[in-house]
């Protein structure tokens, strides 16, 4: 649709360019990678040349990459059969393979005790809120941060961390391990032994390639300053959205957040219902709540930072990208404003 602003980057981010001509290059390469002739040695190379993208932009050019289908699957690689911890505000994905017994503050933020048996989130996709992380962990779930703050596999001293492409400007569908040199796992899908042992199946050329091009290309980004501006409009959008005369909570205000993400709750006004109305406004937005078998249900990650029902039933997510423009936020706040104002009036 013409005149929509798209405000959900941290469920998937538009491809770049250069994922875009990277994944149609890689098209044209016949070769398997697998094989040792001229063409398998082409295909090789290209995923080498996105391993090194990848690990070079995550600073992780002493571990090992090991290509996914995303993050989720890169989750099940690092935490099955583990017996790790983790808290309830991490993603599922994480929180399928561990027990989620940790406790989150009003902040969101985590308190670890052992970290060698601790999986933990480096930023929350649905809060932006930040961790302070811990030396040592298990596992370090890198899928919203990276590309968008300054990291580096090496310095966290984690040994396996998780990262998605789309998240950053790549394709969907393919993701990484991303693991301490020295370390192994279990492989989950077996056969002809690629991805050094540890991931079996022809590798997904196309979207490796993209993915290292993403990469390339974010940390090109991050280095020149893009998300400073992308921050400098989020706080726009959270004064103006925070200033409209009715009760509001701007979750995690008091703690470091992702530059692009605002969550806002507005007690008594339903998430999915802010979502359709914005949706019809001509803005792309989230949820705080998600649906399960039909049954809206509060968001979890809220609850388990102390929000109550209510509260964590009203919350709406926004997350800006590069390509936002203060304009489009300065309309974004007029529009939500509005319309929680004539909720109120209908609730009064």
């Amino acid at each position: 649709m013409t005149g929509r602003v798209y405000l959900d980057w941290n469920a998937t981010a538009p491809l770049r360019p250069q994922a875009r001509a990277a994944m149609i290059a890689a098209m044209d390469v016949a070769g398997n990678p697998s094989s040792v002739h001229a063409e398998g040695r082409a295909a090789r190379a290209l995923i080498e040349r996105a391993r090194g993208q990848v690990a070079a932009a995550l600073g992780a050019e002493g571990a090992d990459i090991i290509f996914t289908s995303g993050a989720t699957e890169a989750a099940a690689l690092a935490c099955a059969g583990r017996n790790l911890r983790c808290a309830a505000i991490e993603h599922e994905a994480v929180s399928a393979w561990c027990e989620p017994v940790l406790a989150a503050d009003r902040d969101g933020q985590v308190a670890v005790s052992d970290p060698a048996q601790t999986a933990l989130q480096a930023a929350n996709s649905e809060t932006g809120v930040i961790q302070t992380l811990p030396t040592g962990l298990a596992v370090c779930d890198l899928t919203q941060a990276f590309g968008k703050v300054p990291l580096a596999f090496t310095w966290l001293g984690c040994d396996m961390g998780l990262v998605s492409a789309h998240k950053l400007g790549g394709p969907k569908g393919i993701g990484a391990l991303v693991l301490r040199r020295g370390l192994d796992v279990e492989p989950r899908l077996k056969g002809g032994g690629q991805e050094m042992g540890r991931r079996a199946g022809t590798e997904d050329l196309i979207g490796i390639a993209g993915f290292g091009a993403a990469a390339e290309a974010a940390a090109r980004d991050l280095a020149c300053g893009v998300w400073d501006r992308v921050a400098q409009f989020r706080n726009i959008l959270d004064q103006g959205l925070s200033a409209c005369g009715f009760k509001t909570i701007s979750v995690g205000n008091g703690a470091s957040r992702l530059p692009n993400t605002l969550c806002l709750i507005a007690p008594g006004w339903k998430g999915e219902t802010q979502v359709m109305q914005m949706d019809l406004a001509g803005f792309a937005v989230s949820a705080g709540s998600a649906c399960s078998s039909g049954k809206v249900r509060s968001s979890r990650v809220l609850r388990a930072m102390g929000f109550d029902d209510d509260e964590a039933g009203s919350a709406i997510r926004f997350s800006l990208g590069p390509e936002v423009t203060e304009d489009q936020v300065l309309r974004c706040v007029e529009a939500w404003t509005t319309r929680y104002a004539r909720h109120r009036t209908r609730a009064a």
